[in-house]
């Protein structure tokens, strides 16, 4: 083990027991100390699912990119096991980034990663360059492989860039193969996923890309992951610098998914439909696994690039993971819904029915907190209403606000008066689904986080917040008449 990785273990483990259990998320992983973004290595492996994550212990901002490690017997309650990956190597000495984890026949883990060292070009302007190499270990402990890196821009098809060359999704073809899906930049089109092939997973050569941008979804296409659901191949993936799509896109970094069919005989991906993974404000870099029985669950980085490096340096960490969502197909829509073991630490059920609101805002006794699990029905009285709003993480400072109005058919979640002092994103918008004004909603509340999932997971829209604790008041607003249904949980980690 290098200096490098038992320094790193050495100072998390120290700082780590300073931050107290209730400062942090009480059921969405967070970091160890330091930082945190992309979701790496997410897997079951040794009978406990694994998630590694780009993490930079000595500080909650960014910097040079090692691997923190945490393992869960189920998806919500995180054991922190030491870091995983430091940069250590001449390959990686200034980062190791985001990469996957599979289990080779012989039990061990491999890990498969981007290495960056920088390079100052003839313009004296400093550029990543980046590979792909390997780790093998046990779950706890890792080995980088001494024929690393295993690719480099060698390997690349005409156009590829050396720069953006990264991410690698492992996968297993049904011949026992191996696979890894990389992102690369292609220069004049953007983004593109291209397919690498093993036998042995040591040696690896180029077979073509999956898919292309060509100039559609933003620029640089990262963080890919491709899998089989509900009779479709759904290829996830995050895309640097988008455009708006209507209410599809949001300006920026943002995720998407594509629904499609590969083909039998030469492997094309046939592309039927492309739509925002997220509609929120807060989601990124996303990454499945499927469980022992069979359900495809994801979860994504809960933060936005754009807003992630504003605080001040006394924080003792930052960044957390959204929600495991199991995901399905359902009318050529990916669908989202919180992971069922959730259900599990609902407590203190409290239900009200047929709940009458006109032109007002009301409270209903028992509803509030921000560790929650909040179902609501909502159907007009009459006439469709103008707009329906709830308003949480409240008092007579703060509130975040989910709104609908029907007439516009958009969902809107919005944190300007959530405590940010900051001119950054507070507003994401989407076209939602309904009829009439009926509308099914389910927010998740975990102290620094909003989730809502809307119609049964058609959409969701995930939001942090960083609002003080004490504000727990819920609170439900319409302009117009309104129906309500209402059954909140407390959830007990």
């Amino acid at each position: 083990m290098s200096q490098i990785l038992q320094n790193a273990r050495a100072y998390e483990s120290l700082h780590g027991s300073d931050i107290a259990p209730e400062q942090r998320p009480a059921f969405h992983l967070s970091p160890w100390i330091g930082w945190m973004n992309d979701p790496n290595g997410f897997s079951w492996y040794g009978g406990q699912y694994h998630m590694f994550f780009q993490y930079h212990p000595y500080d909650s901002h960014w910097g040079p990119m090692h691997w923190g490690h945490a393992v869960s017997r189920d998806l919500l309650h995180w054991e922190y096991l030491p870091c995983a990956l430091a940069p250590d190597m001449p390959y990686d000495k200034d980062g190791c980034f985001s990469g996957s984890a599979i289990e080779l026949p012989d039990g061990r883990q491999m890990l498969m990663y981007t290495g960056v060292r920088h390079e100052t070009d003839a313009n004296g302007q400093v550029r990543e360059i980046q590979t792909q190499n390997l780790a093998f270990g046990d779950g706890v402990n890792y080995e980088k492989y001494a024929g690393n890196p295993v690719l480099t821009e060698a390997d690349l098809p005409e156009g590829g860039s050396r720069y953006d060359f990264r991410d690698p999704k492992l996968l297993q073809a049904p011949d026992g193969s191996y696979l890894a899906l990389i992102a690369n930049d292609q220069q004049g089109e953007g983004g593109r996923i291209l397919v690498f092939r093993s036998e042995d997973a040591l040696h690896w050569s180029y077979v073509a890309p999956l898919a292309s941008n060509r100039n559609r979804l933003g620029l640089m296409w990262e963080c890919p992951d491709f899998f089989r659901l509900d009779g479709y191949d759904v290829l996830l993936a995050s895309a640097q610098d988008m455009l708006p799509k209507d209410f599809e896109y949001h300006n920026g970094n943002g995720s998407f998914y594509l629904l499609g069919h590969c083909s039998d005989t030469d492997g094309a991906y046939t592309v039927e439909s492309d739509h925002a993974a997220d509609y929120g404000i807060d989601f990124y870099a996303p990454q499945t696994v499927l469980t022992p029985d069979g359900r495809r669950v994801m979860i994504g980085w809960m933060q936005n690039w754009d807003t992630c490096n504003l605080h001040t340096r006394w924080v003792p960490w930052f960044g957390q993971m959204s929600l495991p969502r199991e995901l399905s197909v359902r009318d050529g829509v990916l669908c989202q819904q919180p992971l069922r073991e959730l259900e599990l630490m609902r407590t203190d059920e409290v239900r009200h029915e047929d709940v009458l609101i006109r032109d007002e805002e009301i409270r209903l006794p028992g509803v509030s907190g921000r560790t929650v699990d909040l179902e609501l029905e909502i159907e007009p009285v009459g006439p469709v209403y103008s707009r329906f709003a709830i308003r949480f993480a409240k008092n007579g400072l703060y509130q975040t606000t989910v709104s609908f109005r029907p007439h516009e058919s958009v969902l809107k979640i919005d944190r300007k008066f959530s405590g940010s002092r900051r001119a950054i994103i507070h507003q994401r918008r989407a076209k939602v689904r309904h009829e009439g004004g009926r509308l099914k909603l389910r927010l998740i509340l975990d102290r620094y986080s909003a989730e809502v999932f809307v119609n049964d997971g058609e959409q969701v829209l995930s939001a942090t917040v960083s609002t003080d604790l004490s504000a727990k008041d819920i609170s439900f607003y319409a302009d117009g008449e309104v129906r309500l249904k209402a059954v909140k949980y407390t959830l007990q980690a």
